[in-house]
């Protein structure tokens, strides 16, 4: 009987917890799984992906994992913080240009037609619900004071994993944020977290919101979410793609490659510039994450012009050193001719792609 009521304080804690703790964010009720389940990418309680994707790993697999996991690999992290250039806050929506500044992992800023647009805002020190026990950013800080941000007219998400959708970060930005675009379900996050459900849309794939002249699509992904343990594949993961009257730009979200990037490219390339995932892969989860040949190759699927690789130099989430997703991905551009953009953390690059070199200078290879 000791025993048994041990066991059940620690099942009932552990689920009170899980409500009650604010990082893990909102369950989709049961209203909005009955709507769902009239979608055909939403199998009974669970969205799937466009083309079948195991992630069930064998004992194999798991053992190779434990193995490689127990290896010491001392350059699985920076051994110092990485360099960055600090954006100053005044120079944001000066210009009517098409600016991207990248923050690390896949967080960035578009600045486009006047607008500023923030996509998967993980500007945290951990991708975890208790930062403490979490990896914690390279960089030990990001490159913009958040307090001095001007208002920002919207804030993209493509999933809801801690790697992306960061509760802290949303606090403190909250306020400065018109608009929040995301794909179906997400939005319960949002509420629980003191946003108004006005300022949401969420979006199945193919779904399109107007911004001012803006288009913002969002597209499929090859991924999955959740935030907790019992909501795996509750809430939409996805791609957007985002165009003006000048620009096409397009971001990949988490995604293994798949046909998706090449019907993509159909329908709304030629892109600009794309933000493609690349890093914290593995060939045993290679399904939900693309090898760095891969991200080429998906970019060439979409009519991609430039080519920035992001997912990387942010945190540890796979067994890889930290900078052999950037070598990788740099060396199988230049052998498929893919121009390829290398900012520091924190550096604007201005969408004009004459102004750039096809060869990394000195500069521009900055993680060595």
């Amino acid at each position: 009987m000791t025993i048994f009521l041990i066991c059940a304080a620690l099942i009932l804690s552990i689920t009170l917890f899980l409500r009650v703790y604010p990082p893990f964010g909102q369950r989709v009720s049961r209203e909005k799984r009955n709507e769902f389940r009239k979608l055909p990418n939403f199998d009974r309680n669970h969205f799937v992906n466009p083309i079948h994707t195991s992630m069930r790993m064998g004992t194999t697999d798991f053992m190779s994992l434990l193995r490689d996991y127990m290896k010491r690999n001392t350059n699985r992290k920076p051994t110092s913080p990485l360099p960055m250039k600090r954006v100053d806050p005044a120079s944001i929506q000066q210009q009517a240009l098409t600016r991207v500044t990248w923050f690390g992992h896949s967080a960035f800023m578009l600045e486009i037609e006047g607008k500023t647009l923030l996509f998967d805002p993980m500007l945290g020190t951990s991708p975890s619900p208790i930062p403490v026990f979490g990896n914690q950013r390279y960089s030990r800080d990001i490159p913009i004071d958040l307090d001095k941000l001007p208002p920002i007219d919207a804030v993209v998400l493509s999933h809801d994993h801690y790697d992306h959708l960061d509760f802290r970060s949303i606090q403190k930005l909250k306020k400065k944020v018109k608009h929040f675009y995301v794909p179906l379900g997400l939005g319960g996050h949002l509420e629980r977290w003191g946003i108004s459900k006005t300022s949401i849309t969420e979006h199945n794939w193919w779904d399109a919101s107007g911004l001012d002249g803006l288009q913002l699509i969002c597209t499929p992904a090859r991924h999955f979410s959740g935030r907790s343990l019992f909501d795996r594949d509750s809430t939409l993961w996805s791609s957007w793609v985002i165009i003006s009257n000048k620009s096409r730009v397009y971001f990949s979200g988490d995604s293994g490659y798949g046909p998706h990037f090449q019907e993509i490219g159909e329908k709304y390339g030629p892109f600009d510039v794309t933000l493609m995932e690349c890093g914290q892969y593995d060939k045993r989860w290679a399904n939900i994450h693309m090898m760095p040949e891969e991200t080429v190759q998906a970019h060439l699927d979409v009519k991609g012009q430039w080519l920035l690789p992001i997912h990387w130099a942010g945190f540890t989430l796979a067994l890889h050193d930290w900078n052999e997703p950037i070598e990788r991905v740099t060396t199988a551009a230049k052998q498929k001719h893919v121009h390829i953009l290398t900012p520091l953390i924190g550096e604007s690059l201005v969408i004009a792609p004459s102004e750039y070199s096809t060869e990394p200078d000195h500069a521009v290879v900055w993680w060595r």
